[in-house]
């Protein structure tokens, strides 16, 4: 009776997953790359789920992997201990945690922070903490690279053509909310940093497939077609979408936006116990090819 139940749960969990993929594919023309998504071999993901694991990262961090599903979404951007990756605006360094550990010994972690110097408070204090939680754990971080994005064209992310990955968690919101053509330079720049046939993996809050641009900066959430058309107009081609990052009981109706779930949770005590329920964001998880 056990694998009976296990064999009818994972033919709903691939039924619900296709099902998604499905109505995401119908909202996009978008046509896919001929080439295959990676797949990792065993002590790849064992490295990826070793990472995942490390007693060097917050507990409070650790708490949220069920909602961002660090392992399956890294393993879905093929990421491996010797390549050298770009972590986009890495904030206070939710996945800094996992990815300096797995590529501390074989590859390169380069952070491409927000600008040292900025009008942004926000932009300033964020990267001062990180620099801080670099120093506090040089036995782990020390290999960490740090560059700054911003928003000049001028300023490259790192050296042009040396990075296997580029991987950026729901910045495009903000990219938007700076303007159109700030979004498009920095998709210009993840795309120069690669080499060719290096790889974006993009995880982003996903709005319905009828928004407008106005709706998108004010929730937090962006429409798919938006990120497959900005990520095509600067030279990617699609690999593939996957489901791992979805949710399908956020409804993305919330009187704040994204921010009105958790972890930010905006609205105070207000519909707490629901918005807790209901967890973190639904999230478009995609990955982009720079072509040979």
């Amino acid at each position: 009776m056990r694998h009976l139940l296990m064999g009818v749960i994972c033919t709903v969990g691939v039924s619900v997953a296709a099902s998604a993929l499905a109505q995401s594919a119908e909202t996009s023309p978008i046509p896919l790359a001929t080439t295959q998504a990676p797949v990792l071999a065993f002590e790849e993901t064992t490295a990826i789920r070793d990472a995942v694991s490390s007693s060097s990262r917050s507990i409070s961090n650790v708490m949220r992997d069920a909602h961002r599903n660090p392992q399956a979404t890294l393993e879905f951007f093929g990421i491996r201990e010797d390549q050298t990756v770009v972590e986009i605006w890495p904030g206070g360094g939710w996945y800094t945690e996992i990815l300096a550990p797995l590529l501390r010994d074989e590859g390169k972690l380069i952070a491409a922070h927000f600008p040292a110097e900025s009008d942004v408070a926000f932009f300033v204090k964020s990267r001062k903490d990180y620099e801080h939680m670099l120093t506090r754990r040089a036995n782990v971080y020390d290999a960490v690279q740090m560059t700054t994005l911003d928003y000049s064209s001028d300023n490259a992310i790192a050296e042009p053509g040396t990075a296997d990955r580029v991987v950026t968690f729901r910045s495009v919101h903000n990219w938007l909310e700076a303007g159109m053509d700030e979004t498009r330079t920095v998709f210009a720049k993840m795309f120069d940093v690669l080499k060719p046939g290096g790889m974006l993996g993009l995880v982003e809050h996903r709005a319905r497939p009828d928004v407008d641009l106005e709706e998108m900066i004010k929730t937090g959430y962006v429409s798919e077609q938006l990120v497959l058309e900005l990520a095509l107009e600067a030279g990617f081609e699609l690999v593939s979408r996957s489901a791992v990052n979805q949710n399908p009981q956020d409804l993305r109706d919330h009187p704040h936006g994204v921010w009105s779930l958790p972890p930010t949770l905006r609205g105070g005590n207000e519909n707490r116990i629901h918005l807790m329920g209901v967890g973190e964001s639904d999230r478009m998880t995609l990955l982009f090819i720079k072509p040979q």
